[in-house]
């Protein structure tokens, strides 16, 4: 995979890494001799080297929010600043963002407090050290697509052309995290399909060759965005084809409504994972609705299993 990077103060692609591996160790540093051992209940220390059989596994959450270019729905203001904020107040390790602006200048010259930088690096500060960002439409006035931040080092990325006509411009962007030490790197997919239902046919079957093409069928695995998908064909394609499940179908029973996010009643908005287990999951509509973007943001947090012995 072509590897993308960005660090703030150089000219390479890639933000200083920092790696929140959570700890999570036994509580107790002991454990009871077993019948026959002749102690009876007396705790033994754990030896030094089976401290890892005895680590909680590793959490993290990630967040997916179409956030509209930075505007309210109907595009009647720019909310980019609250919208920045809602996403630092959900903290998440890992956000998929799709509409995110790169470059507008003419929103630039209109907007007194524009930010100064593109969006997903705006949003990212201090929170965020990595971002990627995949553009997927360019226009006279600049360009947007879809962006990754992460708190862990982004150590590959690449952003495909799924576009289906040349009327409607779409991405799908890769991403593989690191997670930390002996835990096996992450593999994002950020996508936003399009309006029409046979240009996402083709979309979801170039997202599957992809997976089955670059990702191990043993390593962890989200897909998470903005389907388009109202009739949940797609749904029925991907976790047929990929042995996905969607996270709010897995703890909820249904995909989650997410549009318009005044009063939702498509489920547009969807996270799929293979290789994790689901802890929970939530929906973060905006309060008021109506000065946020037109689509909810979902949440949701995952447990990578111990490997199997």
């Amino acid at each position: 995979m072509h590897a993308l990077r960005r660090r703030r103060g150089r000219t390479a692609l890639r933000e200083v890494a920092v790696t929140a591996v959570r700890p999570a160790a036994d509580a107790t540093g002991v454990v009871s001799a077993g019948a026959g051992g002749g102690h009876g209940d007396l705790p033994l220390p754990l030896p030094p080297d089976s401290n890892a059989a005895h680590t909680a596994p590793m959490q993290f959450s990630v967040v997916t929010y179409n956030i509209h270019k930075g505007f309210s729905h109907l595009t009647r203001r720019m909310v980019i600043h609250e919208l920045k904020e809602k996403l630092h107040g959900m903290s998440a390790d890992v956000l998929f963002l799709q509409e995110v602006q790169g470059v507008h200048h003419r929103h630039a010259a209109r907007h007194r407090n524009w930010p100064g930088k593109p969006q997903h690096e705006f949003i990212a500060d201090a929170m965020w050290s990595e971002v990627a960002y995949g553009r997927n439409v360019v226009h006279r006035h600049g360009h947007h697509g879809n962006a990754m931040l992460s708190r862990f080092p982004i150590v590959a990325q690449e952003n495909s052309d799924i576009s289906a006509h040349a009327f409607e411009s779409r991405g799908l962007l890769h991403c593989e995290i690191s997670l930390g030490e002996g835990v096996p790197a992450l593999h994002c997919l950020n996508v936003h399909l399009g309006l029409f239902e046979r240009g996402r046919r083709w979309q979801i079957q170039a997202l599957v060759e992809r997976i089955n093409e670059t990702v191990p069928r043993d390593a962890p695995m989200v897909i998470a965005g903005d389907f388009n998908d109202w009739r949940r064909k797609g749904d029925r394609t991907l976790t047929d084809a990929l042995e996905v499940v969607e996270v709010f179908d897995e703890v909820k029973g249904r995909p989650a409504r997410t549009f318009p996010s005044v009063l939702p009643v498509f489920r547009l908005d969807r996270i799929y994972v293979r290789g994790l287990a689901v802890v929970d999951a939530h929906v973060h509509y905006a309060f008021p609705s109506s000065r946020m973007s037109d689509h909810a943001a979902l949440a949701a947090t995952f447990e990578i299993p111990h490997p199997k012995r």
